[in-house]
C-alpha cells in the first residue's frame, strides 16, 4: 500500500508548508543530536514489557497481520503498565509502538487493532521522524531554551502539521478496519465506557464537527480564540476526525483502495454490498482483492 493512495490532502499540505520553513531542515538536525531518540528508546525497554511471540503471544498478536496487509515493517512493540488508555510511535533510526495496559483494558480486539493500526498508518506515511521531535518538544525541550528562538515557529508549525496527519493514519486505520470502528474508538478514548458509547449516533457527533467550524468562522476574533486553544494541540478535536473519517469512507477513493477497482466498482453501483465485500461466500472469512481462492477454506471467489 502506497501513502499516496489515502494520505489526507491537508497532510501532505502542511507537511510542504512545514518543511519550507527557512532553517527547518538545520533544526531537524540539531534536535536529533541532542540524542533523545537513544534516551526515549533506553527508558522504554529498561521501563515497558517488549511484546513477542514468546511474551504475551496473544496481545503481540495483534501486529503482524497489521503490518503484513500494509506491507511495512514490524517496528518493536511494547506495553508500558499504565492504567491511561494510549499509544504512541517513537523513534528515528529504531521505530516502535507503545501501547498502555489502560488502552488494553479497555478496548475490545477490533478497537485495539484499530488504534495499532493507526500507529502503523504513521509508520507507513513516514511521519514518524517528526512526530517524534513534536513530542519533544510538546515535553518542554523548547521551554528549557535548548533549541534557541527558531525552535517556536517552528513548534507551532508541526503541531499543526501533527493535527492534520492523525487524519491520514486515521484513514489508514479505516482500511485495515473500517471507517465505522474508527469513530467508534475515537468514542472510547474520548473517555466513554462502552456501555454509553456504544449507543452513540456517530452521523450526529460528526456533525457537531460542522457547527464547531461555523462558530470558528463567524468572525476574526472567533477565529482568533479558537486557534489560541489548539495551536499547542498535536491532535484534533474527535468530532472533527469522527466527521472526517465517516466522510472518507463514502468516498470513491476508500472503495478502491480497501476493495480494489473492480469490487469496489460493484459497491459504488449497488450491486454488493460493503457488508459482503471481502469476505468469503462459502465460509464468511475475510478475503482480500485479487485472490482467487479462500485461503481459510479453498473455495474459489470468481
Amino acid at each position: 500500500m502506497r501513502p499516496a493512495d489515502f494520505i489526507h490532502p491537508e497532510d501532505a499540505a502542511a507537511l510542504s508548508q512545514m518543511e519550507a520553513i527557512p532553517g527547518f531542515a538545520s533544526f531537524v538536525k540539531k534536535i536529533l543530536a541532542i540524542g533523545l531518540e537513544n534516551l526515549q528508546y533506553g527508558v522504554n525497554m529498561a521501563s515497558a514489557i517488549r511484546l513477542s511471540a514468546q511474551q504475551l503471544p496473544s496481545l503481540y498478536s495483534h501486529l503482524p497481520p497489521i503490518c503484513q496487509k500494509l506491507g511495512i515493517a514490524e517496528p518493536e512493540f511494547y506495553l508500558q503498565m499504565d492504567p491511561n488508555p494510549n499509544a504512541w510511535t517513537f523513534g528515528d533510526t529504531r521505530i516502535f509502538i507503545t501501547i498502555t495496559s489502560g488502552l488494553v483494558e479497555m478496548m475490545d480486539d477490533e478497537e485495539l487493532d484499530c488504534v495499532i493500526a493507526h500507529e502503523c498508518g504513521h509508520i507507513l506515511c513516514r511521519h514518524v521522524l517528526y512526530h517524534t521531535i513534536a513530542q519533544w518538544l510538546a515535553s518542554g525541550i523548547a521551554s528549557a531554551g535548548l533549541l534557541g528562538t527558531l525552535a517556536i515557529p517552528i513548534q507551532y508549525a508541526m503541531f499543526y502539521w501533527s493535527r492534520k496527519s492523525e487524519l491520514s493514519a486515521d484513514r489508514c486505520a479505516s482500511i485495515v478496519c473500517s471507517p465505522e470502528i474508527v469513530a467508534r474508538t475515537m468514542a472510547r478514548l474520548s473517555g466513554g465506557p462502552k456501555s454509553i458509547t456504544s449507543e452513540v449516533n456517530l452521523q450526529q457527533w460528526a456533525r457537531q464537527a460542522d457547527q464547531y467550524e461555523q462558530i470558528q468562522n463567524s468572525g476574526l476574533w472567533n477565529k482568533a480564540l479558537q486557534l489560541a486553544v489548539i495551536a499547542g494541540l498535536d491532535h484534533p478535536f474527535s468530532a472533527v476526525r469522527v466527521r472526517e473519517i465517516l466522510k472518507w469512507g463514502q468516498s470513491d477513493q476508500y472503495f478502491r483502495v480497501r476493495y480494489g477497482y473492480e469490487r469496489s466498482s460493484r459497491l459504488l453501483t449497488g450491486e454488493a454490498s460493503a457488508d459482503d465485500a471481502g469476505k468469503c461466500p462459502s465460509c464468511g472469512a475475510d478475503v482480500e482483492p485479487g485472490w482467487k481462492f479462500c485461503r481459510n477454506c479453498g473455495a474459489p471467489l470468481h
